[in-house]
């Protein structure tokens, strides 16, 4: 099994999960989170003063699946989340030991 994370643009998790579920991957989990890249944030202008918006939001989506399913979840989340622009965000693939549901007690590939 592995685990994708993947740092996005918030506008763009409704396409990237819709281009998902079209792959088959039905659960995932995600988490509204601040950071900065190589971008280092971003200036903004309100009532006339500029401010350094240091930590940038973004969306962060975790996925574990079976290994036959990864490239396909990839390259979703690559066709559907990229504008070409500083800031489209990272995918990071991790080895997943095990999975168990609570629940059931189900283990493995059942847990998913």
């Amino acid at each position: 099994m592995r685990k994708i994370e993947a740092i996005i643009r918030p506008f763009k998790l409704d396409e990237v999960k819709e281009a998902l579920l079209e792959e088959g991957i039905r659960g995932l989990t995600i988490t509204e989170v601040r950071g900065y890249g190589r971008q280092k944030g971003h200036k903004e202008t309100y009532r006339g003063s500029e401010y350094q918006i240091e930590f940038v939001p973004k969306i962060k989506i975790e996925v574990v699946l079976e290994e036959n399913k990864l490239e396909k979840a990839v390259d979703a989340i690559l066709r559907t989340a990229k504008t070409g622009q500083v800031g489209d965000g990272k995918i990071f693939i991790y080895e997943v030991q095990d999975a168990i549901r609570i629940r059931t007690d189900e283990s493995g590939r059942d847990a998913l």
